[in-house]
């Protein structure tokens, strides 16, 4: 029986299809034109002797086949790429991508100075970074969608390499003039009742503060979603009502706006970060150098 020989432009293709689920979206994203790609992915499919991909109107979904294809075809991206990696350790300057998915706490608080003096020192690396919920996050890890990903520390992470990233509190913003702005740290349950700023609800943080919510027996009153905690505490200054952030991103926040900041006793205010990865040995070497950086700049 003779091996079929793998066009890594071809995987790649397969690859972008797969993930957008729609031959046009995945053809552009591999700068390929629609009629070379179906082509493409037709020859594919004729060589292996199994259909990959059932067209339907929204798009396309993957064969049994495809789901097997896809999985090995990111490993071998996965691979590639530590090979790029490790021999770019050799030159001038460290070369490559890496995807990384992080919640909410981690994007807006801890992640930009990391990332930012990371990237200003190796001018050759991207990274694509996406907010997700931690549940999500670990599912795109474990199936190599993703490279990194950083979630809360109570997220199952099964098989994967868990790394300890930080620790952060929740805290309430309240508007300058609230009774709570000068009484201290408070329990959830004592300030469930008022009005409150959310963030969207796709959010990490407005998903977690539900859970808490129905743990607790209550339906929290939100008086309108916000894009981010800027715009939160924009609504929460204003007197909309109080809102749930990390007590990094309040410490910042408290200087620019004229709120309070009240911490919260709750256990569960604390939210431990996590960093978890495949396999860290087998990450590009510059993906490696990027956790140990991570990690360092937490410490300090």
């Amino acid at each position: 029986m003779s091996i079929p020989r793998y066009d890594l432009v071809d995987l790649r293709l397969f690859v972008c299809i797969a993930e957008e689920a729609n031959l046009t979206r995945g053809a552009g994203r591999a700068g390929i034109s629609v009629g070379a790609a179906s082509m493409r992915i037709k020859h594919l499919e004729q060589a292996l002797g199994t259909p990959l991909l059932v067209r339907h109107s929204q798009g396309v979904s993957l064969t049994q086949a495809g789901e097997a294809l896809l999985f090995r075809a990111r490993r071998v991206f996965r691979e590639l790429e530590r090979l790029h990696g490790d021999l770019q350790a050799f030159s001038a300057g460290l070369k490559g991508q890496i995807r990384i998915f992080a919640n909410t706490t981690a994007i807006t608080g801890i992640l930009p100075a990391g990332l930012g003096t990371f990237l200003a020192a190796h001018p050759f690396v991207d990274i694509d970074l996406e907010e997700r919920l931690s549940p999500e996050i670990a599912r795109a890890v474990t199936d190599g969608t993703v490279d990194i990903g950083i979630l809360a520390g109570s997220t199952p992470t099964d098989d994967l390499e868990v790394i300890p990233y930080q620790e952060d509190r929740l805290a309430l913003a309240v508007p300058a003039g609230h009774s709570l702005a000068d009484a201290g740290d408070t329990d959830f349950s004592a300030v469930a009742h008022e009005n409150f700023v959310s963030l969207h609800r796709g959010s990490a943080i407005h998903g977690f503060l539900d859970r808490i919510a129905t743990d607790l027996g209550v339906t929290l009153n939100i008086r309108t979603h916000v894009s981010g905690f800027e715009s939160l505490c924009r609504m929460v200054e204003a007197g909309a009502g109080i809102g749930v952030l990390p007590q990094s991103v309040a410490s910042r926040a408290r200087s620019s706006h004229h709120i309070g900041i009240v911490g919260l006793r709750d256990p569960w205010a604390v939210r431990e970060l996590k960093i978890c990865v495949q396999k860290f040995d087998e990450l590009p070497a510059f993906a490696r150098q990027l956790v140990d950086h991570l990690t360092r700049s937490a410490a300090t």
